[in-house]
């Protein structure tokens, strides 16, 4: 065999840069694998816009069926996103006994329990290298040479959005609304950010990891996500005066038979690698009993990029295809059988550190009132800054807390935010002062 064809699902600025990388780096490519892995047929509703590239003639389709039946098409790339027609797409592609690349975090996250067993039954591969964290060979490296290793830990800077509105807050004291704004200007936010702002893709995102790194499924809609909507530049003060900087983290740990899943925003310290990730950068940080502490950083997107993680994939698959070998490894790097299904340990369980901070009218016998509250839930306080008095108005207090449990932490809170003396819901951010 001296050629691969490939089939691609989807035009958009991945897809491009996939098509553009195949044929720029073509002798390359082949001189690793064996084989010219040539692109057959593109699949995408829009083929009259001009992506500045030029396609071989009649490659272009609107009709997805034409990559998905075509005999001769070994690997089906898959670059829609979202869950319809993806899902429908890379089930069929599956059936007609294709391998399946994909960048498409949110469609694994949600469908991965359907999708797997798929290919496992037709003897395929799913590989989803540009899934998580764009360009980052991340996991490779969790099913290849870490495969040895029991994770203890994942700690995440998973979304580059988010790490870049919060790298401007945190550099030039701006608010959210505003840095938002010019990040959807340059291009770095879309129009609607919700998945980005919110947490959501970063939890796609976790649900991967957690699943590669403990051998287990994750529902994704079990997984604590919080977004950073709700930070304030006052909050980035805070954190800076208390030796910390706040970024959006996705957090997986292993407890016996049970793991964590959240994602959050989180006060880290400002000397630990994870809080020099700045702008639209990713990383990720791993512990692993025999490896230790292991960080990967670079670019979590853009188009040059996740087109590099996307065909390593597809190199991956011509490799298997040319030494005969239909499907080498289970896409969680597990046999199927050997996945467990481990216990999601409940938000109310955690025990973490915490930074809160109260809106509150300033009257004499307040800290008394709220220090009160936290004391009869078992909260202790390690230090607090009430900014300076002026009688009758609002201010600010901030309390950062010894460890406590997440349940007792949100009761008390409730509770505090009914007196009249608050004028505003309270703010909480976890604190995680080791990541190993």
């Amino acid at each position: 065999m001296n050629e691969i064809k490939v089939g691609l699902l989807g035009l958009g600025t991945i897809g491009t840069g996939v098509a553009k990388l195949l044929m720029n780096n073509a002798d390359l490519i082949a001189a690793k694998v064996g084989a010219r892995i040539t692109l057959k047929k593109i699949a995408d509703l829009d083929i009259t816009t001009d992506r500045g590239i030029t396609l071989p003639a009649g490659i272009l389709t609107t009709n997805a069926d034409e990559v998905l039946t075509d005999p001769e098409i070994s690997v089906v790339i898959e670059l829609i996103g979202g869950y319809e027609p993806a899902k429908r797409f890379v089930l069929k592609a599956i059936e007609n006994g294709k391998h399946v690349v994909t960048a498409n975090k949110a469609l694994l996250a949600l469908h991965g329990d359907e999708i797997y067993p798929a290919a496992a039954r037709k003897g395929v591969e799913v590989l989803f290298e540009a899934a998580v964290g764009g360009g980052i060979p991340v996991i490779s490296a969790i099913r290849g040479n870490m495969a040895a290793n029991n994770f203890s830990t994942i700690f995440g800077i998973l979304n580059g959005t988010c790490n870049y509105i919060l790298t401007r807050m945190t550099k030039e004291g701006a608010d959210f609304a505003e840095v938002l704004r010019n990040a959807q200007e340059l291009g770095y936010a879309e129009a609607d950010p919700t998945f980005d702002i919110e947490g959501v893709d970063t939890a796609h995102k976790l649900a991967l990891l957690v699943s590669l790194c403990f051998g287990t499924r994750v529902t994704f809609g079990d997984i604590h996500t919080e977004g950073i909507s709700s930070l304030s530049s006052v909050d980035i003060k805070f954190a800076r005066d208390f030796g910390y900087k706040i970024k959006l983290l996705a957090i997986g740990k292993r407890d016996g038979d049970r793991v964590e899943a959240r994602v959050h925003p989180t006060m880290i310290p400002v000397n630990n690698p994870l809080a020099d990730v700045d702008g639209v950068f990713n990383a990720i940080r791993f512990t692993g009993d025999f490896i230790g502490p292991v960080m990967f950083y670079g670019r979590g997107a853009g188009m040059d990029p996740t087109a590099s993680a996307v065909v390593g994939d597809i190199i991956d698959v011509a490799r298997n295809i040319m030494a005969g070998i239909g499907r080498r490894c289970a896409p969680l790097g597990y046999r199927d059988e050997a996945v467990a299904t481990l216990t999601l340990k409940p938000m109310g369980e955690i025990e973490s550190k915490y930074y809160i901070r109260f809106s509150a009218v300033d009257r004499p016998g307040v800290l008394a009132k709220i220090s009160g509250v936290l004391g009869r839930y078992n909260i202790s306080i390690e230090s607090m800054v009430q900014s300076a008095r002026m009688a009758g108005e609002e201010v600010p207090i901030v309390i950062m807390t010894h460890e406590a449990f997440e349940r007792d932490v949100r009761k008390a809170l409730d509770e505090i935010d009914t007196f009249d003396i608050i004028t505003q819901k309270s703010q909480l951010i976890r604190i995680e002062d080791n990541l190993e």
